[in-house]
C-alpha cells in the first residue's frame, strides 16, 4: 500500500487563504507522502490550464495523483437535481483524467423523506450506471465512499454495489472513519470491492471517539490483496500541520509491521 495524503486534511487552511494547492504539494513532500487525492471544493478554477500546471506540480515534486474527490448526491429528490448531479460528476471524471487521477471519490446521499429506501437506492444506482460509462471512457474508476446516508452501514454500501460487482469502473472507496459498531466487520466485508480508502484518526462510537487499529486494518486490506492507496482525510482538533504529521509516521509503522 502507498501513502497518500487528502487536500481535505487541510481544509481550514486551504479555505482560509493560509495554503493553496501548490503549498499543500510541498507541505506532502516535507512529510513524505508518496502521493496525493486532490479535492475539487479547493481548486481556485478549474480550466485546462490550470488543471496541467497542477499535474505538472505534482509531477515535479514526485508526488502521484492517487485520487480526486467531488461531492454531491445521487439521491437527490428532484430529478432535475439528480441529473445535475451526474453532470457533475461527469464533468470532473474528465477533469480527472486530465489530472491523471486513477481514481475519483462520490458520495451516493440518503434516503429523501417520503420516499422509500429502494426507489433512493435505485437512484443511485442509476447515477452510477451513467457516471460508469463516461468513467470507462475516461479511464477514471469510481469510488463510492462510506459516508453515512444509504452508506452507513456495509450492507447498505454493499446493498448499492450489487449490479457493479463486475463493473471495472465502480468500486468503494472504504472511509475507516465512517463506519460504526463492528467497524472491522464491517470494513472486512467492504474490502474485497474497494478500490480506494481514506483513513481517518478516530471513528465516532455513539457519542464517544475512538482510535482505529490501523494494524488491524492493513491486514485486512492486505488479506484482499489490496495494494492501492491509505489516503489521510484528517479531522481531528488541532493544528493539521503537526496532526497529519504524527498519524503519517503512525501509518508508515503501521504498514512496516502490521
Amino acid at each position: 500500500m502507498k501513502l497518500s495524503c487528502c487536500a481535505y486534511s487541510y481544509r481550514e487552511l486551504l479555505t482560509g487563504g493560509r495554503m493553496t494547492m501548490e503549498s499543500f504539494l510541498d507541505v506532502c513532500v516535507e512529510l513524505g507522502f508518496d502521493g496525493v487525492e486532490l479535492t475539487q471544493y479547493y481548486f481556485p478554477e478549474e480550466s485546462d490550464q490550470y488543471l496541467n500546471h497542477l499535474k505538472r506540480e505534482a509531477f515535479t515534486r514526485g508526488l502521484e495523483v492517487t485520487g480526486t474527490a467531488v461531492g454531491g448526491n445521487f439521491s437527490n429528490a428532484d430529478a432535475a437535481g439528480r441529473q445535475k448531479q451526474i453532470e457533475h460528476v461527469n464533468d470532473w471524471l474528465v477533469k480527472s483524467a486530465k489530472l491523471g487521477s486513477p481514481v475519483m471519490r462520490v458520495f451516493a446521499g440518503g434516503q429523501p423523506d417520503g420516499v422509500d429506501e429502494g426507489t433512493a437506492r435505485g437512484w443511485v444506482q442509476e447515477g452510477l450506471r451513467q457516471c460508469a460509462e463516461v468513467g470507462a471512457q475516461c479511464g477514471v474508476i469510481l469510488g463510492l465512499e462510506t459516508h453515512g446516508g444509504l452508506t452507513a452501514t456495509a450492507a447498505g454500501t454493499l446493498a448499492l454495489m450489487e449490479p457493479f460487482v463486475d463493473d471495472p469502473w465502480v468500486g468503494i472507496n472504504l472511509d475507516f472513519g465512517n463506519l460504526t459498531g463492528d467497524i472491522y466487520a464491517e470494513y472486512a466485508a467492504c474490502a474485497p470491492q474497494v478500490v480506494t480508502t481514506h483513513a481517518k484518526l478516530t471513528v465516532r462510537q455513539g457519542e464517544e471517539r475512538e482510535l482505529v487499529d490501523y494494524r488491524r486494518v492493513v491486514r485486512i486490506m492486505r488479506e484482499v490483496g489490496y495494494r492501492g492507496p491509505l489516503a489521510i482525510e484528517y479531522e481531528e482538533p488541532g493544528d493539521p500541520l503537526v496532526g497529519v504529521d504524527r498519524f503519517a509516521a503512525y501509518l508508515r509503522g503501521c504498514l512496516t509491521d502490521a
